[in-house]
């Protein structure tokens, strides 16, 4: 515990919301030992994903389902003692650099009160160090006082918080497709989101969309972004990313027509 590690000064709280992650959330928890309290957010798993948690004793669950994420996010905020909150998916882990730079930071006073905190994703057979997927810095870790909040959209929900933001270097490592399957399932999944979010504002879908947007997503992934360099699992991931548009694209047009 990182209360005992220092005497009491401040604690933290990990939030992780999970659904069947029973491959996963043992090195996820395991990451995060030395957290005071770590709140899995469970959306109804089937599988052992709850047995496991239950082994770690600075872990607690929440049941709940058929919510949107940031509604999930804030039930976790709502529940946490900490002082500190860090967001952790499932198939992430807190490096030993990032470990160590997360306590300096919440015992410091001179700290800012929201962090972003780079991923190292993990593609297929490779981490990826192009097409846009690296640094990836994303806010993770806030204080209390921000009085963080996440909007209800259906997908990519974002924070909502005042105070002053830095950004940490250790790294977030990210397992986030280790197959195909994997991906394609995660997408089938997103891109419904989004096109049913898209829907709620309004937006609209045409030819255009659907032919030119995953073009453009290729061009600047592999050309811009420098995917080349990632090679052959690079160019898969471009291609896959800009079908992963034209989905979303099509779904939105097909949703609208109904």
């Amino acid at each position: 515990m990182l209360s005992s590690l220092k005497g009491y000064i401040k604690m933290i709280s990990v939030i992780i919301i999970t659904y069947n992650e029973e491959g996963n959330i043992r090195d996820c928890l395991d990451s995060v030992s030395w957290a005071d309290e770590v709140i899995v957010v469970d959306s109804g798993s089937t599988d052992r994903t709850l047995s496991i948690v239950s082994e770690f004793a600075n872990a607690r669950i929440i049941n709940c389902r058929d919510l949107p994420y940031g509604i999930k996010r804030n039930l976790g905020i709502e529940s946490a003692k900490g002082d500190w909150i860090l967001w952790l998916d499932a198939d992430e882990r807190i490096s030993d650099e990032l470990r160590g730079e997360i306590i300096k930071v919440i015992t410091s006073d001179d700290s800012a009160e929201a962090y972003r905190i780079k991923r190292k994703s993990f593609f297929i057979n490779k981490f990826i160090k192009h097409c846009g997927w690296y640094p990836d810095y994303t806010l993770r870790l806030f204080s209390k006082v921000t009085g963080i909040r996440f909007s209800e959209h259906l997908v990519h929900e974002l924070p909502v918080y005042r105070g002053h933001t830095g950004n940490l270097k250790g790294e977030i490592i990210h397992y986030t497709d280790k197959t195909f399957e994997h991906y394609t399932d995660k997408m089938n999944n997103y891109t419904t989101l989004s096109a049913e979010e898209f829907k709620l504002q309004g937006k609209k879908s045409g030819k255009t969309d659907i032919i030119f947007r995953p073009v453009f997503t290729f061009i600047k992934m592999y050309f811009l972004k420098l995917g080349f360099l990632d090679g052959y699992t690079g160019l898969i991931l471009c291609i896959l990313s800009s079908f992963h548009v034209m989905i979303k694209y099509l779904k939105l047009y097909y949703i609208n027509q109904q």
